[in-house]
């Protein structure tokens, strides 16, 4: 294990090369040592900060379409039509009928919340590298004066297998291992058929967007959101849209609505339903498909009542991939928005900059 140092980041290590992100203090140890205390780095300017009645929502809000995943892999035509408005009109839908079992959901889940429940040191042994974004810490946190997130994470790349960390897979929970790997294989099947439907809804053959891919890899973000006793002035994850091609999360309590996206200007509570997922349209696709499908702002809400968590697993083009609208869908009615850039150079943008809104599909936006 590489050395760390006080603040728990590993300090030498070989990073992906995407980025970093600095290390801050624990949240889960923030609210362990003092249940009443929200720092003022957490405390969000106040145009920021959700408002009362987006606090408590009805229980019966979500909006978003769903999609039933066993009638659009065999080939329905009205899935797919509703797959394709979704993807256009939201960005954002719940998937069913999935085809991973829900023993394999809820042994994900239980992994995530043995990690979490761990002791603080022995979770530092996981910690992020100084120049890595691998590992269990804070996510996109780039400047020592930014406002910070209500929440602690895990990131892991999941998939090729030749790219993953292992020792930052935790040893001391029994069967992470073998749930995360379960997950990420029923995760994976469902995000490729999901990205063949979306290349024949792009005019292509159904294996045009895996190509356009080079070598897939998946990446795994474990989010634990701690109670606040303060939710109204803090923000569990900012608002922001993905830099993948699709991102699917798994939502770890059916019971709490956290998660908001915003839609014509005013944010719609997403309802967990058990046993679904959540899947979004992310930065790449918005790319690939010349701005027909957008990917979205969505953010997460703290609660008072207990802590929360969720899986997002996104789907990334590798590193040397380009990325730029396809043939199919430039036309004259439908000019190209978008220049073609090296997926790498798009992602180390995404994730050197604070998660701001759509801000980094302006990057790759040919200027007018």
């Amino acid at each position: 294990m590489a050395p760390t140092g006080e603040n728990g980041c590993v300090q030498e290590d070989k990073g992906l090369g995407w980025g970093k992100s600095l290390p801050v203090p624990s949240v889960q140890e923030i609210v362990r040592n003092d249940p009443q205390c929200v720092p003022e780095r957490y405390i969000q300017e106040k145009k920021d900060r959700p408002l009362d009645s987006e606090l408590y929502i009805p229980a019966d809000s979500s909006e978003i379409p769903i999609i039933n995943f066993s009638l659009l892999a065999n080939g329905d035509e009205d899935e797919l039509e509703k797959l394709d408005s979704a993807c256009k009109d939201w960005g954002f839908f719940q998937v069913l009928n999935h085809g991973i079992a829900e023993k394999v959901l809820q042994d994900m889940k239980a992994a995530v919340a043995a990690f979490f429940e761990l002791p603080r040191d022995e979770k530092l042994k996981y910690a992020m590298a100084a120049n890595d974004l691998q590992g269990y810490g804070q996510g996109f946190v780039v400047s020592e004066l930014q406002k910070l997130d209500w929440c602690d994470l895990i990131m892991l790349i999941t998939r090729p297998p030749n790219l993953r960390k292992m020792k930052l897979w935790p040893t001391t929970v029994p069967g992470f291992k073998d749930a995360v790997e379960k997950y990420s294989e029923g995760a994976q099947k469902v995000a490729e058929e999901l990205l063949a439907d979306l290349s024949l809804l792009m005019g292509m053959d159904r294996d045009g967007l895996k190509k356009l891919h080079g070598e897939m890899k998946q990446a795994m973000r474990m989010n634990y959101y701690p109670t606040c006793s303060r939710p109204d002035l803090v923000l569990g994850i900012s608002p922001h849209s993905d830099g993948g091609t699709i991102t699917l999360l798994l939502q770890g309590d059916d019971e709490i609505t956290a998660l908001q996206i915003k839609n014509k200007d005013r944010w719609v509570p997403i309802k967990p339903i058990p046993n679904a997922l959540v899947v979004n349209v992310g930065d790449a696709a918005e790319v690939f498909s010349n701005g027909v499908y957008r990917s979205i702002e969505h953010r997460a809400l703290a609660n008072t009542s207990r802590p929360r968590m969720s899986v997002a697993t996104a789907m990334l083009p590798n590193d040397e991939a380009e990325i730029g609208p396809v043939e199919s869908m430039v036309n004259d009615n439908r000019p190209r928005v978008y220049r073609n850039v090296k997926y790498v150079d798009f992602l180390r943008h995404v994730l050197e900059n604070k998660m701001e809104g759509k801000a980094h599909t302006d990057f790759v936006k040919i200027k007018s």
